[in-house]
Formats: structure tokens, C-alpha cells, sequence
């Protein structure tokens, strides 16, 4: 799933060097947190974060049925979280 991930940021980051996946599996979930140089985040989060939003969606529709559930967190290099979309529910 990293794979997939890291092909959609990919197309759409400019500085490809610069950019940082995390993994971090807990219980139910693995979280995969991307960290961007500030100069990619507009590109990759898109406008009103329709391509972030896009991409958990594709994330989601490729996890198998019975697996652990994949959250895709955004996050500016030296930053905070930026963009979590709609994964902040409880679990």
C-alpha cells in the first residue's frame, strides 16, 4: 500500500527527494504520515484537498476487506499535521 501511496504523491510533488513516509501500525490501524517541503503541500493536498481526499479514498478502495485499516496523514516538514481529512474519527 506504501507503494501506491508513495506513486500518487509522486505525481504530484515536485521535490520528490525531499519528501517522507513514516509508517506506524497500531492495534487496528497503520497510519502512513507524508511529510512535504512546504513548496509541495498546495500541490499534493490540492485545492480545498480534493486530491488528499482523493487518494485516501483510492487507499481505502485497495485495502483488503478483513486487513487494518490505512490512515493518511500530511504534514509540513518542521510543520504540524496539516491535513487529516475525514480519518479523525474515533476508533
Amino acid at each position: 500500500m506504501l507503494d501506491l501511496i508513495k506513486y500518487i504523491v509522486n505525481q504530484f510533488a515536485e521535490d520528490k527527494e525531499n519528501v517522507e513516509y513514516t509508517v506506524n501500525e497500531k492495534d487496528r490501524v497503520i497510519e502512513v504520515v507524508i511529510t512535504l517541503p512546504s513548496s509541495d503541500m498546495g500541490k499534493v493536498i490540492g485545492k480545498q484537498g480534493k486530491i488528499a481526499k482523493a487518494m485516501r479514498t483510492i487507499v481505502r478502495a485497495a485495502t483488503p476487506r478483513n486487513s487494518k485499516r490505512y490512515v493518511v496523514e500530511i504534514r509540513e516538514k518542521g510543520g504540524d499535521v496539516v491535513d487529516l481529512g475525514d480519518e479523525t474519527e474515533a476508533e
